[in-house]
């Protein structure tokens, strides 16, 4: 990640970022393909998911949803 940035790379990796509508979900942070470089976040990626695996993301958000909800601030 670091490498990607200092050397505007614009790498594609994984990473958690602030979804805001990107696979439908918005407002919290989730782990997604993003493109990386010299000015951070270049770009999130969306990429074409079947019913399954998008059922699954949203099975994800909801988890870390219901997590951060429990945490007491």
């Amino acid at each position: 990640m670091v490498s990607s940035i200092l050397n505007d790379k614009k790498t594609m990796v994984p990473a958690s970022v602030y979804l805001e509508g990107e696979y439908g979900i918005s407002g919290q942070y989730l782990g997604v393909p993003c493109k990386l470089g010299r000015n951070g976040l270049e770009a999130i990626i969306e990429i074409e998911l079947t019913d399954g695996e998008r059922a699954e993301l949203q099975s994800s958000a909801a988890a870390v949803r219901s997590t951060m909800d429990s945490v007491s601030l």
